[in-house]
């Protein structure tokens, strides 16, 4: 099996050659400092975001000149870049590759009233290297017909030998598995939380492969009985106009792990000021305008995520699933732990 420093290696591995890399250096749409221009290096790839965006520049006459690429290749861009780039704001999703980010020294701290006030302490790194804009709860997902109310209701129980053949969840690559098994890290132990990945490994439906969504439409199948995803998975099936995903979703069930306890994991979709930020003053003011009531409502109501602001309307799939208890823990904890979790879960045998 490929060791976990390999995967962890291999992950920040260069992903594009000189010719690539080159020219991407040398793609329109990105500029030296102006009064009015923002520089956007984006790894979020929603449809609905471009509502957001043209929202913002509408308010306020700032241009946004955006680079969408994957995380690890923006990443790879701005250290490239070094002192030249032109980045100004990077917005990803999991705290864990923000955290990246911010290992890597890609990332300026800000002091920010605005936004210490608007978004809780623990969704934001506590130095100000990065803010989250939006949740997405990791929640079990089980077949109404196999399995009953209250059967199953911690993260915990995934380990417990009556769910052997029954559970179903992606690869240990996925860094939403990592930084749920880094926020288990930070709360049960290390040894504790490999016990409990080893367990969870025996009790498998499958090897893990695709993405959340395959795991929800699998339960619906009969391949498993209770699948780990993020909650806008299962709100896209039931928000979809498709037949076959409204009756994939007619089987399913949400639960929300560890109520009585610490609450269930939340991650974020977040964004920091680049270090070498050409234009610091409207960097800033496109996080405080993240952090608006509004644009709250564009990442709900756009891609069924939780809003970071409170008071702010949720899609109405989603409005019934507001009122959970989530885990306290900072967002940078288990960030921190992303590399741990991942060596982890390597021993664990989770492929």
């Amino acid at each position: 099996m490929t060791s976990a420093l390999s995967k962890f290696s291999a992950r920040r591995a260069l992903l594009l050659g000189a010719a690539g890399l080159a020219a991407m250096l040398a793609l329109p749409g990105v500029t030296a400092a102006q009064d009015k221009v923002l520089n956007l290096y984006s790894s979020r790839h929603y449809d609905t975001d471009e509502a957001l965006y043209a929202e913002f520049t509408r308010q306020t006459g700032i241009q946004i000149n955006r680079i969408e690429a994957g995380e690890d290749q923006l990443l790879q861009r701005m250290r490239t870049e070094g002192e030249r780039s032109p980045a100004d704001v990077l917005i990803t999703v999991d705290a864990g590759r923000l955290w990246r980010a911010q290992s890597m020294g890609l990332l300026q701290p800000i002091r920010n009233a605005v936004l210490e006030k608007a978004i809780p302490a623990h969704l934001r790194e506590p130095d100000g290297h990065w803010f989250g804009f939006s949740k997405r709860a990791r929640v079990l997902v089980v077949n109404k017909e196999k399995v009953k109310p209250g059967e199953i209701a911690r993260y915990e129980d995934l380990a417990d030998a009556k769910w052997k053949g029954r559970v179903l969840i992606r690869s240990s690559t996925n860094v939403y598995n990592q930084s749920l098994v880094g926020s288990m890290i930070a709360t049960l132990g290390e040894p504790a939380t490999e016990t409990w990945a080893k367990a969870v490994v025996a009790n498998m439906a499958r090897a893990p492969k695709g993405g959340d969504t395959d795991q929800l439409k699998a339960v619906a199948a009969g391949e498993g009985d209770v699948a780990v995803s993020n909650s806008y998975y299962l709100a896209r099936l039931m928000g979809s106009k498709k037949p076959e995903d409204q009756a994939v979703a007619a089987k399913l069930a949400i639960i929300f792990p560890n109520q009585d306890d610490r609450g269930t994991h939340v991650n974020i979709s977040g964004a920091g000021v680049a270090k070498y930020s050409p234009n610091k003053e409207n960097a800033i003011r496109f996080l405080e305008y993240l952090a608006s009531k509004q644009a709250q409502e564009y990442f709900s109501k756009g891609n069924y995520e939780f809003p970071v602001v409170g008071g702010v309307a949720l899609h109405p799939v989603i409005a019934g699933w507001a009122e959970f208890k989530e885990d306290q823990i900072n967002a940078a904890v288990f960030g921190r732990n992303n590399e741990a979790a991942l060596k982890l879960m390597d021993r664990a045998g989770w492929k």
